[in-house]
This record gives structure tokens, C-alpha cells and sequence, in this order.
């Protein structure tokens, strides 16, 4: 079945919008109940993370393909699969939608709607560890398309389960995730000052991965 441009972009606010929630809500509410130990607020935020992804793709990747997130679609437009026009109305909708995902995570537990982040998340270590999350999530995502598509929701979530313990930088693997966090001051957030390179290091990250997928997953004389 086909759908409709404004379907799909409803399919990516409305999947965004309650993947940011998510992430900011779960921090909070981690970090609240945590007693200060960080570990178990990263654990409650990284489950709720994990498990809100595979539950998101399921209802909406029938209808958008489920990007939430402009590294993955700038992915699918490389290949040609998505048109530059609804790409970057996808990119436009995540982005907007995340930031209203944050202002619901703070009026749900009482913060202010929207603050500045000030928690710093900078250096070349967590920098690099965006690049290697972005490029295992597209790497998951493309991998799992051409064998099992029906894993997709599964691997991702699992993947980025993972990413929030294996990386340096917590696996934000998202331009619009971390554009959004920018706009929290709780557990999840990360100064403004410290997006631009997280952003560059995800999408470079998305584009290798879409490169070596590409060729890796090319049919040949020999497997053909």
C-alpha cells in the first residue's frame, strides 16, 4: 500500500515526537529515582530508549519507512529511494518534531518547557563514537532490509540499546535527536555548543555506512 507525502510526514512527527519524549521523559524519570547513581539512570533511560524504537518502527514503518531520524533518511536519498523534496520535508518534520517531544518530556514532569543544555559532551573520543554509532545504526538498518526485514524494529532498538553502553557519547546516532536535546538542561541534554560536531560526526558516519552497504550488497555475476 502506498501512502500519501502528508501521511508519511504525520508517520515521522508523530513517531519523532514520541521518540524524544521518550528519551528525555525516561532520563528524567531515571535520574529521578536513581538516588544519584548514574548507572541505574542510564540503565532506565537506555531500556525505555531501546524498547520505545522497536515499538515506533512496528506501527510506522508500514506507512514512512519509520526514519525519525535525518542521517537515516539522507541514507535512503543517496540511494535514490526517497526523492530530494520528500526528504527534506522528512528532515524538516523530524526536526520540529523532536523539539516538541522535549517541551512534552518537561511539561510532563513539571520543567520548563524548553532550556538551553548545559551538560557537556564534547572531545574527540565522543565525537568519533557519533560517527561509529551513526554508521552501526545504518549498517543495522540496511543490513537488515536486505535479509530480514522483518528484524528491522528488533535491531534497531537492540542496536541502540547497545550504543548507549559501547559508545563514549551514549549513541545519540540522530541529527534531530541531537538538536532536540540541545534544548534540555536534565540527564539526556548536551550543550548547543557541542551539537554542530555531534551532527557533522552522524551524518559522515551514515554516509559511509550507505557506501559500503551499497557495494557490499550489490548483486554480482557470481551470486546472481
Amino acid at each position: 500500500m502506498r501512502y500519501s507525502l502528508s501521511q508519511r510526514l504525520i508517520a515521522e512527527f508523530v513517531g519523532t515526537a514520541f521518540l524524544l519524549a521518550t528519551v528525555v521523559g525516561s532520563g528524567i524519570m531515571g535520574e529521578s529515582l536513581a538516588g544519584g547513581n548514574v548507572a541505574i539512570a542510564l540503565l532506565g533511560n537506555t531500556i525505555a530508549t531501546g524498547a520505545i524504537l522497536a515499538v515506533l518502527i512496528l506501527v510506522f514503518g508500514p506507512i514512512s519507512g519509520a526514519h525519525f531520524n535525518p542521517a537515516v533518511t539522507l541514507s535512503f536519498a543517496v540511494q535514490k529511494a526517497i526523492p530530494p523534496g520528500d526528504a527534506a520535508a522528512y528532515v524538516l518534520c523530524q526536526a520540529v518534531a523532536a523539539v516538541l517531544g522535549v517541551a512534552l518530556a518537561h511539561f510532563m514532569f513539571s520543567e520548563p518547557i524548553l532550556s538551553l543544555g548545559i551538560k557537556e559532551r564534547a572531545g574527540s573520543g565522543q565525537v568519533v563514537a557519533e560517527m561509529v554509532a551513526a554508521f552501526g545504526l545504518v549498517a543495522t538498518i540496511l543490513g537488515c532490509l536486505r535479509a530480514r526485514p522483518e528484524a528491522v524494529p528488533y535491531a534497531v532498538g537492540l542496536f541502540i540499546t547497545a550504543g548507549y553502553w559501547f559508545t563514549s557519547s551514549t549513541s545519540f546516532a540522530n541529527p534531530a535527536v541531537t538538536f532536540a536535546r540541545s534544548f534540555t538542561t536534565t540527564f539526556t541534554g548536551i550543550r548547543p555548543t557541542d551539537t554542530p560536531a555531534f551532527i557533522v560526526a552522524q551524518i559522515v558516519g551514515a554516509l559511509l555506512a550507505t557506501a559500503l552497504f551499497v557495494w557490499v550488497l550489490k548483486p554480482t555475476a557470481e551470486n546472481s
